[in-house]
């Protein structure tokens, strides 16, 4: 058989089935393979009970749609994000020594404990919108791969993608980049202390220099990079290596806990590994940043039978987890892991629903944000099937923020001698010495401090909802800070994630209220100097030093 498209206007397309000998009279007509029969059953699915004739038309955009909302179903997601953490688990068990590390969002799904996690965007190795982005500078994963566990240095990042590639991205450019700067970066702050600017003291000068010519600074990419976009990044590294010398970042530190450049090594499913061979860590003569890609390098959808449900397999299921997951956070997920796969698609959503229920009532019981999940069924375009009991849907909250829940296990950040800290309203504060409290979150918080004057609710929204808000409440929030800063008080300020609200509203109180060694003094640096984007990315640097889940928009 052969499906058959009559494409008379760029904006509709007419699809019918004819026989492979039908004889083809319009010059405009193209012909498209069937990959099976089971496609072309799926298609004839999709036509709307009105379209009688084979003159009806269907926009293909709109049944290819179609066809991967019914795919990616709730039961297909976290049956393929099961399936793919054993593979993650399979790889961390060949260097157990190594830290675990998820890349947000999409690699926290693939495993149930993760030493820390990073923030690395894939947008940031975009063919068009190469960048180093001093906002995500992750410098916490360089200072976890060079504390050395037994004596071996380096850690494993997760990440997953949906565009039927081996690797996201995130882990093709973005994370090639990151190093590289970073090790040229290390390396002129070594040149500089090795004798070129100021020798070192009490230290061998030639083995300094020998230390330093054994330093690899070169840009490591994977060979599917094309050599034409490896010149273009590596055209830019030394830009980006001077943006990140000038905006602060303490390098003598990450220098004294590398011993050697950092390098990145891809494995993904398809990556063949002897168990007999596994390379040892002293054969390499870098810190491995092995960058694990959990899922299959696959567009296609593909079924798969066990002993009790057949389903479907989805590559990268654990991205945008706000349009499939239902409320479901990782930690509910790896939780309840067990009983969610036995359950099967039958019965899978009411008890996804039951579990996010029972998280919300616990915290709210405590006095935590817990505000209510509410489900909107998508409606189905070109069909009129009514079996939307597995079909993906849109997770909003009570007060419109993505149904991206908080757990109990949220900590508190001290900004280092400032005072300050950041947290999610999840946070404990009874059992913190927290003397004042400014609750940037839409929905009020449960107060336990005696003075009441020491807490302040500013509903301060999410830039996509409201792109003044933050800039109304500004001046509230300044003011605030600065009563109690003035009298020794330790303020906590706090926002649904305590990831990006809240690290904006502490970046203003450091810039208006802070001199650039980071003291109080109340304004008085703010009205003499002249602040511009390199002071307010120092700062931010700040911040991030010490809050390592900082992810300001």
């Amino acid at each position: 058989m052969i499906l058959l498209v009559k494409t008379e206007h760029l904006t509709d397309v007419n699809m019918w089935i004819g026989d492979e000998n039908e004889h083809l009279t319009d010059p405009i007509l193209t012909c498209f393979k069937l990959v099976s029969n089971k496609t072309l059953d799926l298609a004839d699915q999709l036509k709307p009970s009105s379209m009688a004739d084979d003159s009806a038309s269907m926009s293909i955009y709109r049944a290819s749609r179609t066809i991967k909302r019914r795919q990616s179903s709730l039961y297909n997601s976290l049956r393929s994000i099961h399936e793919d953490s054993i593979f993650v688990s399979e790889i961390a068990q060949l260097w157990p020594e190594l830290p675990l590390v998820a890349n947000l969002r999409c690699g926290l799904w693939y495993a149930n404990k993760f030493h820390s996690n990073c923030y690395f965007k894939s947008t940031d190795g975009h063919t068009n919108n190469l960048s180093f982005n001093t906002s995500r500078l992750n410098l916490h994963v360089a200072t976890l791969a060079g504390i050395e566990f037994d004596d071996r240095g380096g850690c494993m990042i997760v990440d997953s993608t949906r565009k039927g590639k081996r690797f996201p991205d995130s882990m093709s450019k973005t994370i090639p980049i990151w190093t590289c700067v970073l090790n040229r970066a290390i390396l002129n702050y070594r040149d500089k202390m090795n004798g070129i600017n100021k020798p070192m003291e009490g230290v061998n000068s030639s083995a300094q220099i020998s230390d330093t010519t054994k330093w690899d600074p070169s840009l490591h990419l994977p060979i599917w990079v094309p050599d034409t976009e490896k010149i273009r990044i590596d055209s830019k590294i030394n830009e980006w290596v001077e943006i990140l010398e000038t905006s602060g970042v303490d390098i003598a530190s990450i220098s004294s806990l590398l011993k050697k450049p950092l390098q990145p090594l891809w494995i993904s499913q398809k990556t063949v590994i002897w168990l007999n061979e596994v390379p040892d860590y002293n054969s390499w003569d870098f810190t491995p940043i092995i960058l694990i890609s959990a899922s299959a390098s696959s567009d296609i959808y593909r079924q798969k039978t066990s002993s009790e449900f057949s389903w479907n397999y989805i590559a990268g299921a654990g991205d945008d987890e706000e349009s499939w997951a239902r409320g479901l956070t990782p930690a509910l997920f790896w939780n309840d892991v067990y009983d969610l796969i036995s359950s099967g698609p039958d019965v899978c959503n009411q008890m996804v629903a039951n579990i996010v229920e029972k998280d919300r009532v616990f915290r709210a019981q405590r006095g935590q944000n817990a505000p209510q999940v509410s489900v909107k069924l998508k409606k189905l375009e070109s069909t009129r099937s009514t079996q939307f009991q597995d079909q993906p849907l849109d997770i909003t909250t009570e007060n419109g923020i993505s149904g991206d829940l908080l757990d109990d296990k949220h900590g508190v950040y001290w900004l280092g001698s400032t005072n300050i800290a950041v947290c999610s309203t999840g946070y404990d504060f009874k059992a913190s010495n927290v003397d004042s409290i400014l609750n940037c979150d839409e929905n009020q918080i449960l107060c336990t401090l005696k003075d009441s004057e020491a807490y302040l609710h500013l509903p301060i929204m999410n830039s996509k909802f409201d792109r003044f808000s933050l800039q109304r409440n500004l001046p509230s929030a300044l003011n605030f800070a600065r009563l109690h800063l003035k009298r020794g008080r330790r303020l906590a300020v706090c926002c649904n994630s305590g990831e990006d609200i809240s690290v904006c509203v502490c970046l203003a109180i450091l810039i208006s209220l802070f001199n650039v060694e980071v003291s109080y003094d109340d304004g008085k640096y703010f009205k003499e100097a002249r602040i511009t984007k390199l002071d307010m990315r120092q700062r931010l640097i700040f911040i991030c030093k010490y809050a390592i889940n900082a992810r300001p928009s």
